[in-house]
């Protein structure tokens, strides 16, 4: 077993709701999930990219909990911004999404990096 196949809230374990979109909750708990591998991966090198994530799901999950029935979903968030004129505002969940979701497409590459053998972490990054 790896520390990815042992996860408990696991982004493949995420259903996605026909018309409405991607759980708020589950998303956020698979984010969360992932920040111990962040520790393992260098806590020098990785401190600035485990701040930026664990502030973006901060920012997402403060949204959420202001109206966990109406933002069940990222996209009702997301629409919720849009329709309000905040979701181009510094800290809005909308930025902190964006942000959150380059984030994990970094990580994700880095670590595809590492599987396909690359040895070297800043060679990797």
């Amino acid at each position: 077993p790896t520390f990815f196949s042992v996860m408990s809230n696991r982004f493949s374990d995420i259903e996605l709701r026909e018309e409405e979109g991607i759980p708020t909750e589950q998303f956020l708990e698979s984010c969360y999930a992932i920040v111990p591998v962040l520790d393992k991966l260098g806590p020098t090198v990785f401190a600035p990219v485990k701040m930026d994530f664990v502030g973006n799901i901060k920012k997402i999950n403060q949204k959420f909990i202001t109206n966990k029935e109406e933002f069940d979903t990222l996209q009702k968030i997301v629409l919720h911004e849009v329709s309000a004129g905040v979701a181009q505002v510094r800290n809005s969940a909308t930025e902190a999404l964006l942000w959150l979701k380059r984030g994990l497409k970094f990580l994700k590459g880095f670590l595809t990096e590492v599987k396909n053998g690359e040895k070297n972490i800043q060679t990797a990054l």
